[in-house]
């Protein structure tokens, strides 16, 4: 199995932002480490042991301390986990997944198991969500509910204009290291600038082997099977994972929807108001 940081110096550098971000937040924290079928799986836990259990679960080209500061004020009612995802560039394992089958879903179950969690409610962003429904799809007994932000596996967009406004400028960044093809990239994607991202995603794409398979979506039998409530948050202007298309397909194949917000000035990535929002919801609940 390859290593997918290509290398040692670049892993570093990522691995130092990682650190850096973390210690931003200012938070008191402890460090697990899981093995699991796919690996070790690094989590970051916060908040106090006696609160019912939440497991965050970023997206793409992320990290957990990405996750914990979305949502920063879990941790006063919630015992939060916040995991590395596998194949991600953070301080889990660099072994890929596939999205196609039921590996994520066997991992976080592996996850909660080990953590001895019961009656756990989860939150994904992007493919994070994807992650979280293959994870009921597996096995839902342990989940009390989700909450899934801009989720993968529900729809995809236009993949011409995911071609030229996301992956081209991508790809020209990688190759010539001019900064202005990473902002292009991230205006398209972001609400609103984030200069973590910026500089994280910037390392990441230098010194990281991305997965670019191709995001399958669920099939309605399978959806259908699902019995967790689900809170689903969209993206207008979302070109990866289009809102008003997602919200359509999810109130026709999720007999558990329970509830569904449409951000209508949001990209793929919330801005911190629109963050607050899910926030706020996972905690009035």
């Amino acid at each position: 199995m390859k290593a997918l940081f290509k290398t040692e110096i670049g892993k570093k550098e990522i691995l130092d932002l990682y650190d850096q971000k973390l210690e931003e937040l200012n938070i008191d924290f402890t460090y697990l480490n899981i093995d699991t079928s796919f690996g070790k799986t690094n989590i970051i836990a916060t908040g106090e042991s006696t609160n019912p259990p939440i497991i965050l679960i970023h997206g793409s080209n992320g990290c957990a301390p990405i996750a914990l500061e979305t949502y920063p004020n879990l941790s006063k009612s919630f015992r939060v986990y916040a995991v590395d995802v596998v194949a991600q560039p953070n301080k889990s394992e660099d072994r890929w997944l596939s999205m196609k089958d039921d590996s994520y879903g066997r991992w976080v179950n592996e996850i909660i198991s080990s953590l001895k969690l019961e009656k756990v409610t989860l939150v994904g962003f992007s493919l994070g969500g994807l992650i979280i429904l293959k994870t009921l799809e597996f096995d839902e007994s342990k989940v009390k509910q989700v909450y899934l932000a801009a989720p993968a596996y529900i729809v995809n967009g236009n993949p011409l204009k995911a071609l030229f406004k996301i992956f081209i400028p991508m790809k020209r960044f990688m190759r010539t290291q001019k900064m202005k093809h990473i902002e292009k990239f991230l205006r398209e994607l972001f609400t609103e600038r984030d200069e973590f991202a910026i500089s994280y995603l910037s390392k990441v794409f230098l010194h990281f082997k991305m997965d670019f398979t191709p995001v399958p979506v669920i099939s309605k039998s399978r959806a259908s099977s699902i019995q967790t409530p689900i809170t689903l948050f969209a993206a207008q202007d979302d070109i990866l994972f289009p809102g008003i298309k997602m919200i359509k397909r999810a109130r026709k194949i999720f007999p558990s929807l329970k509830s569904v917000q449409m951000f209508e000035a949001s990209k793929h990535v919330q801005n911190k108001t629109q963050n607050r929002l899910i926030e706020n919801a996972i905690l009035t609940d």
